[in-house]
Formats: structure tokens, sequence, C-alpha cells
């Protein structure tokens, strides 16, 4: 087994715990949580930590990156913009790659991938794992798959020689159900994960994140093991 470390980036959602569980198949992990102001950031943390205790992750490292909410401009960080519920007759349901969601928060992954890179180098990964998504996912544009092959240019380019991090996109091109179903086959821990957008105690089911993950539970033909409102 290749025990080289890798920086896994793991917010907390179902995308990122099974990143980590495919990471963890070859690699010693060093999972990364980014708080960034949004609704959601307690229960995200909570998931991240249960997270990393499953996977008996040997470094973990939480980072406050506040300005995003400072500059606003997202649902996620900004309670003035509401959080846009799921509508099976939407153009952005039916085709998510048609329109960026008011919850895209403005070149957040290039804020997450700086500080991966900058811990990779410290830490000695070559590695940076992150569970973006293009297939099916809200269509933002930097889970775009070119997004991250500039992105490693950047890594290249601004890093020491010996450095040599490569941004690794497990999921990029993969649909939700078969996110869930490779997170079945990994024995990944999707009852500790949490993809809502607007709530902390029980999902919603009805803003996009929910919509998104319950349809590939759906599709995969498992049962979502996260309790939601009944009202959903």
């Amino acid at each position: 087994m290749d025990t080289e470390l890798a920086v896994v980036l793991v917010s907390g959602g179902m995308d990122s715990c099974v990143t980590a569980a495919i990471a963890a198949q070859e690699r010693r992990l060093a999972l990364l949580h980014v708080n960034y102001g949004q609704r959601t950031e307690e229960r995200e943390l909570r998931a991240f930590h249960a997270i990393a205790d499953r996977f008996h992750a040997g470094h973990r490292l939480v980072v406050s990156i506040e300005h995003l909410k400072m500059i606003g401009g997202s649902a996620l960080t900004d309670p003035a913009i509401p959080v846009p519920e799921s509508d099976p007759s939407h153009p952005a349901t039916s085709d998510p790659r048609s329109a960026i969601p008011s919850t895209y928060v403005p070149f957040r992954n290039a804020h997450l991938l700086a500080i991966a890179t900058s811990w990779a180098e410290v830490i000695g990964a070559k590695r940076i794992y992150i569970g973006a998504v293009e297939e099916d996912s809200s269509g933002y544009p930097d889970c775009r798959e070119v997004f991250y092959q500039a992105f490693n240019k950047v890594i290249e380019t601004g890093t020491r020689p010996e450095t040599r991090v490569v941004i690794v996109t497990p999921l990029i091109r993969m649909s939700k159900a078969e996110i869930v179903r490779k997170g079945v086959e990994l024995n990944a821990p999707l009852e500790l994960t949490w993809s809502c957008y607007q709530d902390n105690d029980l999902a919603c089911g009805r803003c996009e994140s929910c919509a998104l993950r319950l349809k590939g539970f759906r599709e995969a033909g498992v049962p979502d093991p996260i309790p939601y409102r009944r009202d959903r």
C-alpha cells in the first residue's frame, strides 16, 4: 500500500465523505475542513469530526475563512438571500448545469485549494483530493474539470519544484447515484454526513442540495440514512 499522505477536503457532505473513502484505499489521510460562514457551519463541522474519527485520520485541520461571509453574494453566506428550494419543474433541477444558482459561493473552491496546497507543502502530501462533481451537480463554475486542470498548473507554477502536489477529483464525472453506490461499496459512513444548505437539526429535504442527495439515493435504490423533516 502506498503510505504517502493525501490532503482530503472534507466538508462533512456525502461527496467529500466518499472521496475520503476512495483516498483511504491507497493513502494516509490528512483531512481538511474549512468554515466560511455558511448557514450550516456548526453542523458541517460536527459531521467533519465524526467522519475524521471514523477514518482514524492521523492529521486533521480546521480553518476559518470568514471573509467569504463578509464578501457575501451567496445564499449560503448571506442571510438576506433566501436558500432556493428545489422544484422538479424548474430547469435547474432537470438540467443542473443550465444555470448558476444563488447558492454558488464566488470562487470558493480556489480558496479551499490554496489552503490545501499550503498544508500539503508543509506536511509533505503529494495529492489533494476534493469531491467536486461536474456531471450531476448544481452547475457551479469552480466544480468543472477544466477548473482543476488549470489549478494544477497554478500549483506547479507557484510551489517549490520538489513539492509536486496534484489535485485529484475522483467523482468529477460521476452521477449522484454512482457516488452513493461507490460509498456503499467502500463502506463510507454516509450516515454521518450532512448535505442540507439551511437546517442544522433535521435536513430540510427541500433545498437544492437535499434534492440532489435524495435523487442520488433514490436512483441508486439505497435508503438515505439521515433523517429529514416529516413535512418534506
